[in-house]
């Protein structure tokens, strides 16, 4: 074998040997371009998905289920001796969570009701000695005033017989001065003016003892008035004992405190036998049928969002379900303007920092998973 014959093989191996190597940097160069082709394509799909839902969603992380907190507490003073429920347990409107001692206002109102009693007692007597005072004074009254007006008839019908007889007398006088009549002719009509003189005088006294004893009589019926301003004092005494009365018994209502509302217990902060004061906090109740969302709306956002909005809401313990609600109240101030402590800025370095408004979100609860303070994501659709 020649030598060029040697040298021919060993140079198509040499040429065999890049071809080889040229394969798998092609394949490699395919799966790269493949690869930043998919996630070209996946993030023109978020970044198409962000830009529609900016458009028409208004997002907000910044959300939270809210209901009515209610806080029981007592409006008296005195020692826990009943505390039926705990916390999670189911309660019914009016049912009983807290009862306090009692025993102390229970016998303030046996004291008040005997005392008002009493003073009933007091005024009905009264009442039933006006009545008979009434009664025997009226009698007298209409007595003394049927001889007061006998007498004043008989006075009235001797003032005639005695002017008469005081006429003849004068007549009689000037004629037995004359001698025309004799002197027992005289005598006789002096006599009987006399008679008809002291008769009249006699009536006359009678007359004016009947108008005293009607004056009497009258006088008498000014004790109804003194009666019935005892018995006025009396009623305002008895009002007064039954308007404290009602307050014990309200006092005695107060000391079983009954649920405002039906739902559950949330925390209780007493044990039984502890001593509570009023206004202390005792328990916090509320009802898992009316929660909402609260949600904190950047102030740029606001414009956007009307009432009757539908929103799509995504609960953190719950993000596999989805939940469906609309807008039903839009904040009228920022939420730092209710904030306990102001934000003066005496330095005048001021950055710009943009404010919430507190946006009401309706939501149905479901089979009570909604609970309040639970952290929510809401999508408003502002299209």
């Amino acid at each position: 074998m020649s030598d060029a014959d040697k040298e021919k093989p060993e140079t198509s191996e040499e040429e065999e040997k890049p071809t080889e190597t040229k394969r798998p940097a092609r394949r490699r160069f395919g799966v790269r371009y493949l690869i930043i082709g998919l996630v070209v394509i996946v993030g023109g799909i978020f970044a198409f998905r962000e830009v529609h839902q900016r458009i028409i969603y208004v997002y907000e992380y910044d959300a939270r289920i809210a209901g009515d907190m209610v806080t029981v507490s007592s409006r008296v003073a005195g020692w826990v001796t009943v505390l039926p429920v705990s916390e999670g347990e189911l309660i019914q409107s009016d049912q009983m969570l807290v009862k306090i001692d009692d025993r102390e206002s229970k016998l303030l109102i046996k004291q008040l009701q005997a005392q008002k009693d009493a003073i009933a007692a007091q005024r009905d007597r009264l009442v039933a000695e006006r009545q008979l005072i009434d009664s025997q004074t009226e009698t007298r009254v209409n007595t003394q005033l049927a001889s007061v007006n006998a007498a004043v008839a008989t006075v009235s019908a001797l003032k005639p017989q005695l002017d008469n007889a005081k006429s003849q007398l004068a007549q009689d006088e000037a004629l037995y001065k004359k001698k025309v009549i004799s002197r027992r002719q005289f005598d006789q009509t002096r006599t009987t003016m006399q008679r008809i003189d002291g008769e009249y005088r006699t009536r006359v006294a009678e007359l004016e003892e009947a108008r005293n004893k009607l004056r009497e009589a009258r006088a008498e019926r000014q004790r109804l008035a003194v009666l019935d301003s005892e018995i006025t004092i009396l009623v305002h005494e008895e009002d007064e004992l039954a308007a404290q009365l009602e307050r014990q018994r309200l006092d005695l209502q107060d000391r079983t405190i009954g649920s405002p509302v039906g739902g559950v217990v949330d925390r209780v902060f007493v044990e039984e036998g502890e001593y509570v004061t009023p206004g202390q906090r005792l328990l916090l109740v509320h009802d898992p049928k009316k929660v909402w969302i609260d949600a904190n709306v950047k102030e740029t956002d606001i414009r956007k969002i009307k009432l009757g909005q539908q929103v799509n809401i995504t609960v953190d313990a719950f993000p596999d379900k989805k939940f469906a609600g609309r807008v039903i109240a839009i904040g009228n101030a920022a939420t730092s303007e209710f904030a306990l402590l102001p934000t003066p800025n005496p330095s005048g370095n001021f950055t710009k920092i943009t404010q919430r408004l507190r946006v009401r979100v309706a939501i149905d609860q479901e089979q009570n998973l909604l609970r309040p303070g639970m952290m929510v994501e809401v999508f408003i659709d502002v299209r």
